[in-house]
């Protein structure tokens, strides 16, 4: 945890802001010394494919087969896989 003045962090709030977003790290702030605030940096942001990209890595080895047969039972998949980069209508 890092400590700096409020004096610091007016002149030079562009940098703190920065350096919290790369360090991650919480800034404390003090004002004739007394700590007056304390800024903690958010989580990151993540695409919802960021986010499931590591999903079956946690998940028994069974729940992949069984998420694609509920799926094919209820029609949101066909029976076969297709490949999305195939050459349906692409005109190369």
């Amino acid at each position: 945890m890092r400590t700096i003045t409020a004096t610091e962090l007016a002149r030079n709030l562009r940098q703190v802001l920065d350096q919290l977003v790369s360090d991650q790290e919480e800034i404390v702030v003090e004002r004739n010394q007394q700590q007056v605030a304390l800024i903690l940096p958010v989580p990151g942001r993540q695409t919802a494919l960021e986010a499931m990209a590591d999903l079956y890595r946690t998940l028994p080895e069974d729940a992949a087969a069984g998420w694609l047969d509920e799926s094919r039972r209820r029609g949101a998949l066909s029976e076969e896989a297709r490949d999305p980069w195939g050459t349906h209508g692409s005109g190369s």
